[in-house]
C-alpha cells in the first residue's frame, strides 16, 4: 500500500488529478443553511479537510446566512482539529439560521464585506433549495454589491479587481428527499431510519393488541420519507402531497384494511406524510384518518407523530460517505471554477457523484410544488424523478393485492431459492418477488435451505399473505446454505421437472453467482435449466461480478460503524488509544474500506491494495504524530483475509511494541454481528426494487416463450442484476465471467476503491484523488418512463 496514494495512470484528458488543483491563496466559507439534517457534520468534515489538504484557507460561517450578514466572530478559520470527532454527530456543528435579513440588499451588502475583508471568494453552502437560491441570487449580484462597496469607500479599487469573482457550489442538505437534480439528499436516509426504528418498535405492540397504527412523518411538500418507509415496512396505505388518493378513496381504505385482517394480519400500518392532500388540495390529517377507521370499521386505532425526531440522531453511514464524497467534490468543483462557470450543485445519480446546475435544480424543484398546485399530479411524479416514480409503482404493485378475477394466469412456475451466507434484506427481497409474480399471475414456488432442499424436494408454493411482515426480518426465512448446486445437479433438474418449474431467481452472494456460472455450463446435459435465471446479488461483503452493491452490504456497514463509534468513543476517553478492529468480507475490503470511510478511520488494510511492514511503520508513525495533537485516539481497520502473515493478532502486536509509551492498543473481531440485525431501510428498500424489477424481466421472457414451447439457451437468459453507475442492469453471467477472480472470489475490478484515497486525504495522509470526469456540469434531466430506476 503505497501512502503517497494508488498508482493510476490517467486515461485521456476524462480524468484530471489532484495534483493539478491548488487551493494556495484561495479561501473557502462553509456554511449550513435551513432545516438541519444529519449527515451535515460529515460534509463540513471534508470539505475543511480537503481545503486544507489542497493548500486553501477554510473558514466556518456560523448560523448560516445570519452569520454571513453579522460577520465578526461568526465567520472563523478552521483547522484540521476542528472538525475532528464530529462524523458521528447529528445536526450541524456550526449551526442553521432561518435568516430574513440575507432576503435583502443591505443583507447581501453586508454580507458581501464581511468576505471581501477575509479575502473569501468560494462559497460552500449545504442546505435546502431557498438556501441554495440565496446562493445563486448572492452570486450573481457579487460585481454590484463589490461596486456599491467601493462607492461607498468600505472597500478599494483592489479589492474589487482582486476579489471580481464568487464562486458558488452547493450540497443539499434535507431529511425530506424533496430536492430535483439528485437521487438522494443528505439526511434522508438517516431520517428513513429513525422512521424504520420506530415502526418496527410499533409493530410489535400494535400486534399485540390487534391495532391499527397511523403514522404521520415529515414531508410539507414532498412524500419520499411517507412513501419509501411504506415500501420499506410493508404498510397498507400511503398518503403523499404528489399522489392524492382517488375519490371515494375512504370507503377503498376501509375495505383494504378489513380484507387484510380478514387474511389474519393482526395489524395495520397506515403512514401520512405531513402534507398529505386530496385531489381537491385539501389536507388529510392523521387525525381525520384515525376517525375515520374507528368510525367505520371499529378498530382500536392510535396516532403517532413523529416530528422532529426524524431530524435527529446520528447520522447512518450512507450519509457519511454520501457527505463525505459531496464535500470533497464540492472544494474540487470550487477549485475548477472559472468566472464562466454557473454555480452547480453536487450531487447523486445512481452510485455516481455529478455536478448539476444549480438554478435548473432549482426551477424543476419549484415546477413540481407548481404542478401539485395546479392539479397536475402525475407531472409532479414525474418531475421528482425516476427514483421517486419507480417507488410509487413498486409499492402500489406490492401493498395492493388484485382481485384474482382481474389477475390473468400465466400458467408458469417460478422458483425462489436463497443460497449463501444470510445477508439482511433477503427477506424483503423474497416478499417482493412473491407478490410481483403473483401479480403477473405465476404460480410462485419457495424453495427451502439452499441447493441441498432443492435437490430434497423442499419446496412448497407461497402465496401472498405467506410474505406479509417479511421486509423488516434479518436473516433468511427461507433458509440458506453455502453448497453449491455441483453434486445435486441430477436431483435438482429431477425437482424442477417434477414441480414444472419455468424460471428461477436466485437471491444471494459470490455462491449464487458460481451456481449460476455452473447452471449456464450444465444446460447441455439437462434441459431442465433451459429456464430463465435471475441472480439477485445479496452478501454482506459486496463482492458479486455485475453490481456496485449488493443486498445486504448498508445494513452490514451501519454495523461496522455503529461498533466503531462506540469504540472510538471509549477510545477518547480513556486517551492515547489504539483499536484495531477486524471485519468480514472474505477478500473484499469493501466493509473495512467503506467502514473506515463512515467511521473515520486513521488506515484500512485491505486485500485489494498490497502493503507491507514499511507501510505499517508508517502508520504507526502517523498515530504517534496524531498523539500529539489534541486527537489522542486511533482507529485501524483490517479485512479478515486482507493479508496472509500480517494477521489481526500481528498487526496488534507490532503497534503495541512500537507504539509503547506513546499509546497502547486493543483489538476487536466484528464476526458475525455484521451478518445479522433487521434491514436498514435502504436494503429493504433496494431489496424490495431489484427484486420486483427482476420478476419484471422474468415475466417479459416467459411472456417470449409462451406457447412456442422455447428452450431458453442463450446467454442473456442467464443474468445478475444489479446496479452499475446510474442503472439497474441485467448482465448475462457468461461475460461476467471473464470478469471475476475466482481464486479469491471477487470482481477483477471494484469501483469502490476509487473512494480508497478520500479515506486517506481525510486521515490526513497524502494521496492521488481522481475527480469526477472533466469535472463536467450536466444537464438535469427530465427523466422519460422507459428508464430503468436507479435505487
Amino acid at each position: 500500500m503505497d501512502q503517497d496514494g494508488i498508482p493510476s495512470t490517467p486515461r485521456g484528458s476524462l480524468r484530471q488529478f489532484l495534483e493539478q488543483l491548488s487551493g494556495a491563496g484561495k479561501a473557502i466559507g462553509v456554511l449550513t443553511s435551513g432545516g438541519d439534517a444529519q449527515g451535515m457534520n460529515a460534509a463540513v468534515r471534508a470539505v475543511v479537510r480537503m481545503g486544507i489538504y489542497v493548500g486553501a484557507k477554510v473558514y466556518f460561517i456560523y448560523e448560516g446566512y445570519q452569520g454571513l450578514v453579522d460577520g465578526g466572530s461568526n465567520i472563523v478559520e478552521a483547522d484540521w482539529e476542528s472538525v475532528s470527532s464530529i462524523l458521528q454527530v447529528g445536526g450541524t456543528i456550526i449551526g442553521s439560521a432561518r435568516c430574513k435579513a440575507f432576503r435583502t440588499r443591505e443583507g447581501r451588502l453586508s454580507a458581501a464585506y464581511n468576505l471581501v475583508k477575509l479575502g473569501i471568494t468560494n462559497l460552500c453552502v449545504i442546505g435546502g433549495d431557498g438556501s441554495l437560491t440565496g446562493a445563486n441570487i448572492f452570486r450573481e449580484e457579487w460585481s454590484g454589491l463589490l461596486g456599491e462597496l467601493a462607492q461607498n469607500g468600505k472597500i478599494d479599487k483592489r479589492d474589487v479587481e482582486k476579489h471580481a469573482h464568487l464562486n458558488v457550489v452547493g450540497m443539499v442538505g434535507s431529511i425530506d428527499n424533496d430536492f430535483c437534480g439528485t437521487d438522494m439528499t443528505i439526511g434522508t436516509d438517516s431520517a428513513l431510519h429513525r422512521i424504520i426504528e420506530v415502526v418496527d418498535a410499533i409493530m410489535t405492540t400494535a400486534q399485540s393488541h390487534q391495532r391499527t397504527f397511523v403514522l404521520e412523518v415529515m414531508g410539507r411538500h414532498c412524500g419520499y420519507l411517507a412513501l419509501v418507509s411504506g415500501l420499506a415496512c410493508g404498510a397498507d396505505w400511503v398518503f403523499l402531497p404528489e399522489s392524492p388518493p382517488e375519490e371515494g378513496w375512504q370507503e377503498t381504505m376501509c375495505i383494504k384494511l378489513s380484507e387484510n385482517r380478514a387474511r389474519k394480519k393482526r395489524l395495520n400500518i397506515i403512514i401520512v406524510a405531513e402534507g398529505a392532500i386530496d385531489t381537491q388540495n385539501k389536507p388529510i390529517t392523521s387525525e381525520q384518518i384515525k376517525e375515520l377507521v374507528v368510525t367505520q370499521l371499529g378498530y382500536d386505532t392510535r396516532v403517532t407523530i413523529l416530528g422532529h425526531v426524524q431530524r435527529g440522531g446520528t447520522p447512518s453511514a450512507f450519509d457519511r460517505i454520501l457527505a463525505s464524497r459531496m464535500g470533497v467534490e464540492a472544494v474540487v468543483a470550487l477549485l475548477q471554477a472559472t468566472p464562466e462557470t454557473p454555480a452547480c450543485v453536487v450531487s447523486l445519480s445512481g452510485n455516481q457523484a455529478v455536478r448539476v446546475p444549480l438554478v435548473e435544480c432549482v426551477q424543476m424543484t419549484q415546477d413540481v410544488q407548481k404542478a401539485m398546485d395546479e392539479g397536475r399530479f402525475k407531472e409532479a411524479v414525474q418531475l421528482r424523478g425516476r427514483s421517486f416514480e419507480g417507488n410509487l409503482n413498486t409499492y402500489k404493485l406490492l401493498a395492493i393485492k388484485k382481485p384474482d378475477s382481474q389477475i390473468q394466469k400465466s400458467g408458469c412456475n417460478v422458483g425462489i431459492i436463497n443460497v449463501g451466507a444470510p445477508a439482511a434484506g433477503m427477506n424483503a427481497a423474497v416478499r417482493s418477488a412473491v407478490r410481483a409474480g403473483i401479480s403477473s399471475g405465476h404460480r410462485m414456488l419457495a424453495v427451502y435451505d439452499g441447493f441441498e432442499g432443492f435437490a430434497k424436494g423442499q419446496i412448497k408454493e407461497i402465496g401472498w399473505s405467506d410474505v406479509g411482515g417479511w421486509t423488516g426480518q434479518g436473516g433468511s426465512i427461507l433458509g440458506t446454505k453455502r453448497t453449491l448446486p455441483g453434486k445435486y445437479l441430477e436431483q435438482i433438474a429431477a425437482q424442477m421437472q417434477a414441480h414444472s418449474i419455468n424460471a428461477l431467481l436466485i437471491i444471494g452472494g459470490f455462491e449464487a453467482f458460481e451456481s449460476s456460472v455452473m447452471f449456464a455450463e450444465a444446460r447441455g446435459s439437462h434441459q431442465e435449466l433451459c429456464v430463465p435465471i435471475c441472480v439477485l446479488p445479496a452478501t454482506i461483503s459486496n463482492r458479486v461480478p455485475g453490481t456496485e452493491l449488493s443486498l445486504g452490504s448498508d445494513t452490514a456497514i451501519n454495523a461496522v460503524v455503529q461498533t466503531c463509534d462506540r469504540i472510538k468513543q471509549s477510545a477518547s476517553g480513556t486517551k492515547r488509544r489504539v483499536f484495531i478492529i477486524e471485519t468480514m468480507g472474505g477478500y473484499c475490503g469493501y466493509l473495512a474500506n467503506m467502514g473506515a470511510l463512515a467511521a473515520g478511520a486513521d488506515a484500512a488494510y485491505i486485500f485489494e491494495e498490497p502493503f507491507d511492514i514499511r507501510d505499517l511503520q508508517s502508520n504507526v508513525e502517523h498515530l504517534t504524530e496524531k498523539m500529539k495533537t489534541t486527537i489522542q485516539r486511533g482507529l485501524v481497520l483490517r479485512n479478515e483475509s486482507c493479508s496472509e502473515n500480517y494477521t489481526t493478532d500481528f498487526i496488534y502486536q507490532l503497534y503495541s511494541e512500537e507504539g509503547k509509551g506513546v499509546f497502547d492498543c486493543r483489538k476487536n473481531v466484528l464476526g458475525h454481528m455484521q451478518q445479522g440485525g433487521a434491514p436498514s431501510p435502504f436494503d429493504r428498500n433496494f431489496g424490495t426494487k431489484i427484486s420486483a424489477r427482476a420478476m419484471q424481466w422474468i415475466t417479459t421472457k416467459l411472456k417470449e416463450a409462451q406457447g412456442k414451447g422455447k428452450r431458453f439457451v442463450t446467454d442473456d437468459s442467464i443474468c445478475v442484476l444489479g446496479i452499475c453507475k446510474r442503472n439497474l442492469l441485467f448482465q448475462p453471467v457468461a461475460e461476467l465471467k471473464k470478469e471475476t477472480d475466482f481464486e479469491h472470489r471477487i470482481p477483477k475490478e471494484q469501483w469502490w476503491l476509487k473512494l480508497r484515497p478520500l479515506m486517506k486525504i481525510l486521515a490526513k495522509y497524502k494521496a492521488s484523488l481522481e475527480v469526477s470526469d472533466a469535472g463536467d456540469i450536466e444537464h438535469v434531466q427530465r427523466r422519460g418512463h422507459g428508464e430503468p430506476a436507479a435505487i
